[in-house]
């Protein structure tokens, strides 16, 4: 099983703003609607390693809004890794510099207490020089949904907020 931790070790001031977005959100009735993405270029694979952290119960809704109203339960071992990978693929778009979207290799997810870990590989080679990044995850069920992305490749590092209005960033 993989571990967020073990996957990617993201910044420590990243970790610490999540630490305090979940403290005062509570655990399962939160007012404040954020996710977390950490992108790490592995230069040895030439991809980058992606993990999404969302409030699972943000996620659930999100993923029954996306299928006529199913209902969702996230937990370690069940079956819904199809219905996850179909919704990250529509919110998560990596484009090229030749404005092509990227493949995305969905790897898994991992529920851990009122959060659940999503990892996807990106294949990337070149700069990232007219490349763009959408990340709507969520944004068409809570109004105020912000994700935070986290990007280092190299010695590089970069930090976009998308929300309504600013859905895109160029990287």
């Amino acid at each position: 099983m993989m571990s967020g931790k073990l996957f990617f070790n993201p910044g420590k001031w990243s970790v610490l703003l999540l630490c305090l977005a979940l403290s005062l959100t509570g655990l399962r009735n939160h007012e404040y609607h954020v996710s977390v993405t950490q992108m790490l270029y592995n230069p040895s694979a030439k991809s980058f390693e992606v993990s999404i952290r969302a409030f699972t119960d943000d996620l659930e809704k999100g993923l029954s809004e996306d299928n006529d109203k199913r209902r969702f339960t996230i937990k370690n071992d069940d079956k819904n890794d199809q219905a996850v990978e179909q919704y990250i693929r529509k919110s998560f778009v990596f484009t090229d510099s030749q404005k092509k979207p990227a493949a995305i290799r969905y790897v898994g997810k991992e529920q851990e207490e009122d959060a659940t870990w999503i990892y996807l590989e990106i294949p990337f080679q070149g700069t990232l020089s007219g490349c763009k990044l959408q990340n709507t995850t969520l944004m068409e069920v809570f109004e105020d949904q912000v994700n935070m992305t986290n990007l280092k490749i190299s010695t590089e590092k970069k930090t976009f907020l998308f929300k309504k209005g600013q859905t895109t960033h160029s990287l």
